[in-house]
């Protein structure tokens, strides 16, 4: 997993080197970001790059490290032990160039497991699902560093995870990312 995420970051960066001569302050075409809010209270990396092809259009794609269904939280006997990849199409309006609302529906893959003591015992749940989802927001870009919050909504078609946790899965968290 590992391997997977530092390639990633290799890809983004020297994408944004070969492009470099294309792009300019003004103007960028891509963003590499991080969901600060969740690595501080979850302890969970959600770390994306998004390329826009058009001013108000992108297509972005994250990976979330230590993921967990919502907000439960681990301890006392429970731990996940998953990780997630979600695509998106971003669609930003009613702003100017420093500020916009953006709406996005998405699907994320979440595989992994969540294990809970219960009596003595331990009991496995299977984290592997499919999600559809749509995410809004409000994205700041202030000298190429963009920031915001969001929300998200979400149904896992997975009935394994929907006995154990719920259908639907509620998110949000505040992104900071910068723009190149």
């Amino acid at each position: 997993m590992k391997k997977l995420f530092f390639t990633a970051i290799v890809l983004a960066l020297f994408q944004s080197s070969v492009f470099a001569q294309q792009t300019s302050l003004e103007n960028p075409r891509g963003e590499v970001r991080l969901n600060f809010l969740n690595t501080i209270l979850l302890g969970s990396v959600e770390v994306g790059y998004e390329q826009f092809f058009a001013d108000d259009q992108s297509i972005g794609a994250e990976i979330h490290l230590n993921d967990r269904f919502g907000y439960r939280t681990a301890g006392d006997g429970r731990n996940f032990s998953a990780t997630s990849f979600l695509v998106s199409y971003n669609f930003y309006f009613a702003g100017n160039d420093i500020a916009k609302l953006h709406v996005s529906p998405f699907f994320k893959y979440r595989f992994g497991e969540f294990s809970e003591a219960i009596d003595n015992t331990t009991s496995v749940t299977s984290l592997n699902s499919g999600h559809i989802g749509l995410m809004a927001g409000y994205r700041w870009n202030l000298n190429n560093f963009a920031f915001g919050p969001f929300a998200a909504v979400s149904r896992a078609f997975s009935s394994e995870v929907a006995n154990r946790f719920s259908a639907v899965e509620l998110k949000a968290g505040f992104n900071v990312g910068y723009r190149f």
